[in-house]
């Protein structure tokens, strides 16, 4: 047992919105994990049967609480109900479609000191036997992740996979959450992870991640993560520029929250143009188009990549399939560098 990490039990806490189909599973590889003392399921008015699937992987240990909110509040607002509902000292994020691969908190704890750790995400579009084989760490030992390298590691760039560092799900202490007033913002849908951790780095979190895979993600079209709004697009831009206004903010770490706040909002633009046309025509995107000086090149450049999407979809049979791997990991194995927080 690790000195520094004196109380090595967790909670885990799951927001959980029509997820009957994939939710069992997820809370029975949250209760195999014997370093799991709560496992707290927040319903979020579900129009399925999510209770009773949650029911249903019980195993009569007396550590899963499930609450039902009567009005859809969003994942933050659940999880935030949650962490207040539990009392372990570390806390775990599960999403209602994945689960975890067996072993994996204990070789996070493993990992020695830290104030938030994660392990790699596996993602599969199914789960099988095989896929809940825990993956090794291929001899590279853990690391620290700093604040710039992690908002520059949720910048998507063209032609690579959706692999933003903001869908780790890491361990979390709760004294740290605490002591800095941390839960999630619940004006967000979307990246609601990705700006908790930046307030938890932009005040000294050290960040341990792992190349090792404890977690698998399910790929499904229609999860909560992988759908969103417009509005949801514009709240996460702004929330960039709240944060952009912390005090003591590294000039490389300001630097890379203003490319991140330019990448989503001219995603929102793109997609305001989109809803435009739609809504009430060409004249009517072109009158958003040009209300800015800011909206036509990102707009253009998007809509000239849908065009050359939807050309190779034409020319390659099945390439959305073609072009993606059925099983990847959002992080490659890690350069090998000293073990110093940064």
């Amino acid at each position: 047992k690790d000195p520094r990490m004196p109380d090595r039990v967790v909670a885990v806490v799951i927001a959980a919105r029509n997820a009957s189909g994939t939710i069992t599973r997820a809370v029975r590889s949250a209760l195999r994990e014997p370093e799991v003392v709560e496992v707290v399921v927040v319903d979020d008015a579900s129009t399925d049967d999510t209770a009773a699937a949650v029911r249903a992987a019980d195993d009569g240990s007396g550590r899963l609480d499930i609450l039902r909110l009567d009005a859809n509040r969003g994942p933050a607002a659940a999880r935030n109900l949650a962490i207040g509902r539990s009392s372990a000292p570390f806390i775990a994020i599960l999403d209602a479609d994945d689960c975890y691969l067996e072993g994996r908190f204990r070789y996070i704890f493993d990992a020695g000191d830290w104030d938030i750790a994660a392990d790699n995400v596996m993602f599969v579009e199914a789960v099988t036997e095989a896929a809940e084989t825990a993956i090794p760490a291929a001899g590279v030992p853990p690391r620290w992740l700093g604040l710039e390298e992690f908002i520059e590691g949720n910048i998507s760039r063209w032609r690579q996979h959706r692999d933003e560092l903001g869908f780790l799900k890491p361990v979390v202490s709760r004294s740290f959450m605490d002591a800095h007033g941390l839960r999630y913002n619940e004006a967000l849908r979307l990246g609601e992870d990705y700006e908790l951790y930046v307030r938890a780095l932009a005040r000294g979190a050290r960040f341990r991640i792992s190349p090792a895979c404890g977690y698998l993600a399910t790929v499904r079209a229609n999860s909560l993560s992988g759908s969103h709004r417009t509005e949801d697009l514009r709240r996460q831009a702004d929330a960039d520029r709240a944060l952009l206004r912390m005090e003591g903010l590294p000039e490389g770490a300001r630097a890379a929250l203003k490319r991140h706040e330019r990448h989503v909002r001219d995603k929102y633009r793109l997609r305001r143009f989109l809803d435009r046309k739609a809504e009430g025509g060409m004249a009517s995107a072109l009158a958003f188009a040009f209300s800015s000086a800011e909206n036509p090149f990102p707009i253009a450049r998007g809509v000239a990549a849908d065009k050359v999407r939807a050309l190779r979809r034409n020319v390659v049979p099945n390439f959305a399939k073609s072009d993606q791997p059925p099983v990847r990991f959002l992080m490659q194995a890690p350069r090998a560098g000293d073990d110093t927080p940064t």
